[in-house]
């Protein structure tokens, strides 16, 4: 038995449904369950946040689409109590991995970073909880720089300004010319420096944002984000 969220659902053939999960010590797997009826249904539990416990075999009625079968499964746990801009980040971080995290690549330990985030929300809205989550996500996918040295191998310091050139890094501003601009063209040392320790300060949300959307964007190609258009449309 393993811990595991259900990150999206849709129906398949009679009574079942083809579920992607995030599992603990596994990463993302696909699997197909039947849903039931009456007092055996698990309807109410095949649902987003829902901390789960999941037993899944190898075997599936549905093999040759490369799913496992959900053998037992209940509730570990009573839901997030997510609401409002931290529903809406939730939903936002579950399309993330649907749209990026392949079955082929495990990504064991992504389930505590996706955990980490989701107590964060059900805490109180931050959107600093999102870049610590997109950071993890990318480093995992091996799509994050170095937030330790820049291009040239000098260690990122607080007080000195960056541009992010893709496949070198993080450049000083007086070194590069081309490459990710944010504001004035510039990323803030100090910036860069808290989100390595998970630190974003206020000032330095809305380039964190711009950094991680730049990074996101070629990954998730032209078809835009169902959740960031909900939030942009909901937003409190």
């Amino acid at each position: 038995m393993k811990r595991g969220y259900v990150l999206h659902h849709r129906p398949f053939r009679e009574s079942s449904v083809i579920v992607n999960l995030l599992i603990e010590g596994v990463g993302r797997v696909d699997a197909v369950t039947r849903v039931g009826t009456g007092k055996r249904s698990i309807k109410s539990i095949l649902q987003p946040f829902q901390p789960l416990i999941i037993q899944f075999s190898a075997q599936s009625e549905a093999k040759n689409l490369g799913l496992k079968t959900i053998t037992q499964i209940e509730a570990a746990a009573p839901a997030m109590p997510l609401v409002g801009n931290s529903l809406y980040s939730g939903f936002y971080l579950n399309e993330l991995l649907v749209r990026l995290l392949s079955v082929e690549h495990q990504a064991e330990g992504l389930f505590i970073d996706y955990h980490r985030a989701l107590m964060s929300l059900a805490k109180g809205f931050c959107s600093s909880h999102l870049r610590y989550f997109e950071m993890a996500l990318l480093l995992e996918l091996g799509a994050f720089p170095s937030l330790s040295y820049d291009s040239l191998g000098n260690a990122l310091t607080a007080d000195c300004s960056y541009r992010f050139v893709a496949e070198s890094g993080f450049l000083p501003v007086m070194q590069h010319k081309e490459g990710f601009t944010h504001g004035k063209g510039q990323l803030s040392g100090a910036m860069l420096t808290a989100l390595a320790v998970q630190q974003l300060q206020t000032e330095h949300l809305n380039q964190a944002k711009g950094l991680m959307r730049y990074l996101l964007t070629p990954l998730l190609g032209g078809k835009p984000l169902l959740s960031r258009q909900l939030f942009t449309k909901n937003a409190q």
